[in-house]
C-alpha cells in the first residue's frame, strides 16, 4: 500500500513539474511574441490596440517615423516564436494550456499575415479574413438584401427614395448634442449595474468618457491597463437614442471595459500570461473583442428589456417623443439584419471589384446609407481593412455559441459569458466541438 501511494505521489509531483516546464516554456514564447507585437506597432499605427506590460520591453521609438517596416527580419522572428511553440506537443497539454498554444498560435498568423499584407503582399478578403481573424465570413446575395429592403419598404411607405423615407423617419430619435453626456452617463451608469449583478469587477475599474470628431469609428474603447478605460463617442454623424445603450454596453459594460478588465485580472496577474500584456488589433482577438462587446448587449439589456428602458429613462433624458418607438424599434431589427451588406461592400471593394464610388452607391442603394454615412463607411474600410466582418460575424458566432452551451437559468448565461470573456479564445474554440 506504501508503494501504491508513494508511486501516485511520484506521478502527481511529475505531472506538476511537466506544467511548470510547460509554463516556462510558454512564458519565453510569450515575451517574443509581446516585443515582436510591439516592433511590429512602431511601423503600423493601428497594429497595437493596447499594452500594458513591462516598459523595458518597449522598443526604441523610431528616429525615422517615415521608417518602412523591416518586413523580412520581423517575418523571421516571428518563424523562430513559432518554431518555438511547435516544439510543445498539444496533445500532452492539459485544457488551459491547450487553449493557450491554441490562442498563441492562431495569433501568431494573423501577426505574420498582417506584416506581410503592410509589405505589400496581396490577399483575397476571404483569405485575409481567414488568416487575421480565424474566419470565412458568409456571403450573400444581392438578392437577400433586396428581400429585406422590400420589407422596409413596406413599414415605410411613401413617395421618394427608401434612404431619404428612412433617413427623415429617424430623425426623431436623434440625441441632441447638448444632451448626449447625459444619456450617455445614465446609459453607461445602467450597463455597469446590470453587469456587476453577474460579473465581480475589480475593485479599482473605471473609465474616462469624452466625445470626440473626425474619426472613421463610431465609438472606440483605448484600454490603458490597471483596470482603467478611455472610452470615446465620435459626433461626427447624429447619433440615434439607440446608440446609447448600445455603445454603453459595447466598449464599456460588459463590452471591451470588461472583457480588457477580466483579461488583465485572470491572464496577466494571476496566471502570468504575458502575451495578454498586448493586443493586436489585426488579429483572432478581435473578433472574439467585437462578437462578445455586441453580444454583450443582449445579455445586458434582453430586447424588451432596452426598450422599456430606452422609453422610459433615456427618451425623456434627451428630449424625445417615445410615441413612434415601436416602429422605431421595428424598423431597427430589419436595419439590423441587412449589416451584412456593409462586409459583401468591403469585400468587393478591397477586392477590386468595385470602385470608390461605385461602392458609396451602392452602400447607399442596399445599406440604406446617406451618402454622408456611407463616406463614412469607406473611410473605415480603408482604414482597418477586413476588421469589419468581427462586428456582424462576431455575434452571430458568439450566439450561436452561447444560445448552444448555455444552460437555463440567467446567472448560467452570464457564467458561460464570463468564461468566454476571461480565458484564451479564438473563433475556431466557438465552432469546434
Amino acid at each position: 500500500m506504501k508503494k501504491i501511494i508513494a508511486i501516485v505521489f511520484l506521478f502527481g509531483l511529475l505531472s506538476c513539474q511537466l506544467k511548470v516546464d510547460y509554463n516556462q516554456a510558454f512564458n519565453s514564447i510569450a515575451e517574443n511574441y509581446v516585443k515582436l507585437v510591439l516592433e511590429a506597432g512602431l511601423y503600423d499605427p493601428y497594429f497595437v490596440d493596447a499594452y500594458y506590460g513591462p516598459e523595458e520591453w518597449k522598443p526604441e521609438p523610431l528616429i525615422d517615423e517615415d521608417a518602412e517596416m523591416p518586413v523580412q527580419l520581423l517575418l523571421e522572428k516571428a518563424k523562430l516564436i513559432q518554431n518555438q511553440l511547435n516544439e510543445i506537443k498539444i496533445g500532452k497539454l492539459e485544457k488551459d494550456l491547450k487553449l493557450r498554444h491554441i490562442y498563441l498560435n492562431k495569433q501568431l498568423r494573423a501577426i505574420k499575415g498582417r506584416i506581410e499584407l503592410v509589405g505589400g503582399k496581396h490577399f483575397t478578403f476571404d483569405e485575409e479574413t481567414k488568416i487575421l481573424y480565424d474566419v470565412i465570413t458568409p456571403d450573400y446575395s444581392v438578392e437577400h438584401f433586396e428581400k429585406l429592403i422590400e420589407e422596409l419598404d413596406a413599414l415605410l411607405p411613401g413617395e421618394g427614395d427608401l434612404t431619404q423615407r428612412l433617413t427623415e423617419f429617424k430623425k426623431d430619435f436623434i440625441i441632441p448634442k447638448a444632451k448626449l453626456e447625459v444619456v450617455f452617463k445614465v446609459a453607461i451608469e445602467e450597463a455597469k449595474k446590470r453587469t456587476e449583478e453577474f460579473i465581480d469587477m475589480p475593485e479599482n475599474e473605471s473609465f474616462i468618457l469624452e466625445f470626440v470628431s473626425d474619426k472613421p469609428w463610431g465609438g472606440y474603447n483605448w484600454y490603458k491597463g490597471n483596470n482603467f478605460s478611455l472610452i470615446q463617442i465620435n459626433t461626427d454623424l447624429p447619433i440615434y437614442i439607440d446608440r446609447a445603450i448600445d455603445l454603453a454596453a459595447h466598449e464599456g459594460y460588459p463590452g471591451h471595459h470588461v472583457y480588457n478588465c477580466l483579461l488583465e485580472t485572470n491572464m496577466v496577474k494571476k496566471n502570468n500570461w504575458m502575451e495578454f500584456s498586448v493586443y493586436p488589433l489585426y488579429s483572432p482577438q478581435s473578433l472574439i473583442a467585437e462578437g462578445t462587446a455586441n453580444y454583450g448587449i443582449e445579455i445586458a439589456f434582453p430586447f424588451e428589456e432596452k426598450i422599456k428602458f430606452e422609453k422610459e429613462v433615456l427618451f425623456p433624458l434627451a428630449g424625445l417623443d417615445s410615441n413612434k418607438a415601436e416602429k422605431y424599434y421595428q424598423v431597427l431589427e430589419l436595419v439590423g439584419e441587412i449589416s451584412y451588406v456593409r462586409n459583401a461592400a468591403a469585400k468587393k471593394y478591397l477586392n477590386g471589384e468595385k470602385s470608390k464610388e461605385e461602392t458609396i452607391e451602392w452602400l447607399i442603394k442596399y445599406a440604406l446609407n446617406t451618402r454622408e454615412r456611407a463616406e463614412k463607411s469607406i473611410s473605415f474600410i480603408e482604414a482597418y481593412r477586413t476588421y469589419i466582418i468581427n462586428y456582424n460575424v462576431g455575434l452571430d458566432m458568439v450566439r450561436t455559441y452561447m444560445n448552444e452551451n448555455s444552460g437555463d437559468t440567467k446567472t448560467e448565461t452570464w457564467k458561460l459569458f464570463e468564461y468566454l470573456i476571461s480565458t484564451p479564445q479564438v473563433p475556431s474554440n466557438l465552432v469546434e466541438k
